[in-house]
């Protein structure tokens, strides 16, 4: 009887990688066992498929984790701050925070992190490193992290959606941004008068009102404004007098 990864030509190839004899033959990626390569199959296969952005896993538990992305649901909480994470491995990293714990130095200007990986993405500021390459265009990035972000520019994947409304985000970071629209939460203050917004980037548009600053100019005339949105109303005025 065929296993799954019969079925699928698995390929022995000890003399290439003695360690590593099965291949898989969709990808090439190698493995040191059956289990693991007939588990990576069904990445291929589809068995373990997200429903709500297509992405697909070795397994259900690997699903399961990553459909936190999507629910929010962050069942692990920190006992020292109260911040909740989506993997214990989240927030066993978080933990290191509290301890103080941060046995790895850099050598080029003597931060210390309490992960060698951290280290490791640290140090490629100082070597200019960016190891990670779009495949699309000539961008290149530091972090394999940095790299998924942008790539969801070139496919429109936005996987973050919101429970409440239709919009969705490429970044978790928007999505918690936009949440605060449903929810009221104005947490940025205004100093100078009582208003207060839900994002920093409004309230600093606000502010504007008050220092008199106006970063838009018109590249026509002396006028500038405040605000975007105003200028491109005033860009109307010069393309009104080119149609005359």
């Amino acid at each position: 009887m065929k296993t799954e990864a019969d079925s699928h030509d698995v390929t022995e190839h000890p003399r290439d990688d003695k360690s590593k004899p099965y291949s898989c033959t969709v990808c090439n990626k190698r493995f040191t066992t059956r289990d693991l390569l007939s588990r990576h199959l069904n990445i291929h296969t589809g068995k373990y498929k997200c429903d709500e952005c297509g992405k697909c896993f070795q397994d259900n538990v690997q699903l399961k984790v990553h459909r936190r992305i999507h629910s929010g649901e962050k069942p692990f909480e920190c006992n020292f701050c109260n911040k909740r994470f989506a993997t214990a491995g989240n927030l066993l990293v978080h933990s290191k925070i509290h301890s103080g714990e941060k046995p790895f130095k850099c050598h080029a200007c003597d931060k210390t992190f309490s992960q060698s990986a951290h280290l490791k993405y640290h140090v490629r500021v100082h070597t200019g490193d960016k190891p990670f390459k779009c495949r699309m265009c000539d961008k290149a990035f530091s972090q394999s992290g940095h790299l998924n972000i942008h790539m969801r520019a070139h496919t429109g994947e936005k996987p973050y959606k919101c429970r409440v409304c239709d919009k969705a985000f490429r970044e978790s970071g928007h999505l918690n941004k936009h949440m605060k629209v449903h929810t009221g939460e104005k947490p940025y203050k205004c100093y100078m008068c009582d208003m207060s917004f839900c994002q920093a980037e409004i309230l600093g548009r606000h502010m504007r009102v008050h220092t008199g600053e106006k970063p838009y100019k018109c590249h026509i005339c002396d006028s500038a404004f405040s605000w975007s949105g105003t200028l491109n109303k005033h860009m109307t005025v010069h393309t009104r007098e080119e149609s005359c």
